[in-house]
């Protein structure tokens, strides 16, 4: 008998601190003694899929009471929605493109480090021998960063559920991740124009031409985060219309790019991202490299003992991250 059907599942797994169900069948039944094997490519906790034949997407998905043949298979269903929710995370998630760096820490309380270079600082000169070298100070904040946790209660009885197909349920549960990811991006916006509590929210420009959005803006937005560079964009859809109605938006080289591949030409290079988390008048620009660090409390987390129980009613599923600033002047926003 294979290794992997020889694990004794149970409720404990999910107690293991800072790891994940898979990160655990992962320990006890890694993934490259099946390399070169009909196996190669699941992870553990495919391969617990598949141990027990539960078949959770595609033509011909099972049940969600297919979970519940066994105490061993039951305990599967709690990473199931996790795994879920965070691909509904993923596939409506920009944060990737604006966060610089993703820290994970064990507890709530956590204090990002900082540096606010001079324009000295920024422009390295010459060292004379002898001399002193210049200094980057680079210190600890002041105040903690703020993790806000963010989730949905599943409201259903086990009763209701036990019937339908797992693709569709993944449909649920996929929009249930969006939803988080959504209110993510709010906070990690809040965090780029308030600051994270640390006296740096950002500095701002104001439009040329009060109401309307002009080339000469996205310049002076470039030309205002220098030595940062502006590799990314962030604009609600007033702006995003404003912007892509720009003349050189429009020009031919740009319409045959967008007819050939599908991609739009971007403000001088920038990654140009579509948000509502922004209010309708306001376009940020930051160099994604060093503006914004992510802090999580780990991933996405359930009611474990609820759902291997059958007690889906009531059970939540949750995330906890917030947001902290690397650079004050790697952002900066424009107002029109």
């Amino acid at each position: 008998m294979a290794l992997y059907e020889n694990i004794n599942l149970e409720k404990g797994m999910y107690q293991a601190k800072g790891k994940s169900l898979t990160d655990v069948l992962e320990s006890l039944d890694p993934s490259e003694n099946y390399v070169g094997s009909s196996l190669e490519g699941l992870d553990a906790f495919s391969r617990q899929l598949k141990r027990f034949d539960i078949k959770v997407s595609g033509e011909g998905s099972d049940c969600v009471e297919k979970f519940f043949q066994s105490s061993n298979s039951a305990a599967l269903f709690p990473e199931y929605v996790s795994r879920a929710v965070q691909q509904g995370m993923e596939r409506a998630d920009i944060l990737s493109d604006i966060v610089a760096t993703v820290t994970t820490i064990d507890g709530m309380d956590y204090r990002s480090i900082t540096s606010e270079p001079t324009e000295d600082d920024k422009t390295l000169a010459i060292v004379n021998e002898g001399a002193t070298i210049p200094q980057t100070v680079v210190r600890t904040s002041e105040n903690l960063v703020k993790l806000h946790k963010r989730g949905r209660m599943l409201v259903s009885s086990y009763e209701a559920l036990r019937f339908q197909r797992l693709d569709l349920f993944t449909v649920t549960l996929n929009q249930i991740g969006a939803y988080i990811a959504r209110a993510q991006l709010k906070d990690a916006v809040d965090t780029i124009l308030n600051g994270d509590g640390n006296n740096n929210p950002c500095a701002g420009i104001a439009s040329a031409n009060s109401g309307s959005v002009s080339y000469e803006d996205l310049i002076t937005l470039w030309a205002t985060l220098s030595p940062y560079q502006l590799n990314t964009i962030l604009a609600p859809t007033d702006a995003m219309k404003k912007i892509l109605s720009l003349t050189e938006m429009k020009d031919a080289a740009a319409g045959l790019n967008f007819h050939c591949s599908g991609k739009m030409v971007t403000p001088l290079g920038a990654n140009l991202l579509h948000t509502d988390a922004i209010s309708s008048n306001l376009i940020i620009g930051l160099d994604k490299n060093c503006a914004l660090e992510m802090v999580k409390a780990g991933d996405v987390t359930t009611d474990y003992d609820k759902l291997i129980d059958r007690q889906l009613e009531r059970a939540t599923v949750s995330c906890i991250a917030g947001f902290a600033k690397i650079f004050k002047d790697a952002s900066t926003k424009v107002t029109y």
